[in-house]
């Protein structure tokens, strides 16, 4: 018997909003195929716990980050790649997007957190925010790397990102408010403990 369903959702789901933070009576108006693909499932979530009381909880999150990633296509794993081999980090947007950064450790203590207060049945078919409430543009997650490495590099910035949504941030008062949540790591808390990771893990397949 499955008593409880967490579907994970993104605050890619939102789209492009007027209005930021996004809170979660924000609309579902994904426009890019991802996006689409994220808001579709929140939908379908609510519209399986209004027909069939299907016990379901959806989280949304921001970008994730933490030890682990090897999609170094992303900006953090990416960005400490290059400086471990001395190399300038590559920024492909114009460094100015604004976005959440959500360590994964926490990412796994709200889940965790979630599942369990999913016991009351009152929060069943509800979503939820899950965030530090410090957004920070590309440049400046770079700018952090570089300093926590003690990097002289400098990043290139390619300007060449297209399809991008310019500002993107959550509140995350619902959860603080009806699960007691919190998070545990600042960012710079969270990219100490990722940087470490990657170290180990270059030293090992050196």
């Amino acid at each position: 018997l499955v008593k409880s369903v967490i579907v994970a959702s993104s605050d890619k789901a939102y789209g492009n909003q007027e209005l930021l933070p996004y809170n979660e009576k924000s609309p579902m108006q994904g426009r890019y195929p991802y996006d689409v693909s994220k808001s579709c499932a929140d939908l379908l979530c609510r519209a399986y716990y209004e027909t069939y009381n299907l016990p379901v909880c959806i989280t949304r999150c921001g970008n994730f980050y933490g030890g682990g990633d090897l999609n170094f296509n992303r900006i953090v794993p990416g960005t400490i790649r290059s400086i471990l081999y001395n190399k300038c980090p590559i920024i492909r947007s114009d460094g100015k997007l604004l976005r959440d950064y959500f360590y994964i450790k926490d990412g796994v203590e709200s889940y965790i957190l979630l599942a369990e207060k999913m016991e009351n049945k009152k929060i069943h078919g509800e979503a939820f925010n899950f965030s530090i409430e410090n957004p920070l543009t590309v440049l400046e997650i770079v700018n952090n790397i570089l300093e926590a490495m003690n990097s002289d590099l400098k990043p290139k910035i390619l300007n060449e990102a297209t399809n991008e949504i310019k500002q993107q941030y959550l509140s995350a008062k619902k959860a603080k408010t009806l699960l007691d949540w919190k998070p545990k790591y600042t960012f710079k808390d969270g990219l100490v403990e990722t940087i470490n990771w990657y170290k180990v893990f270059f030293d090992n397949i050196a």
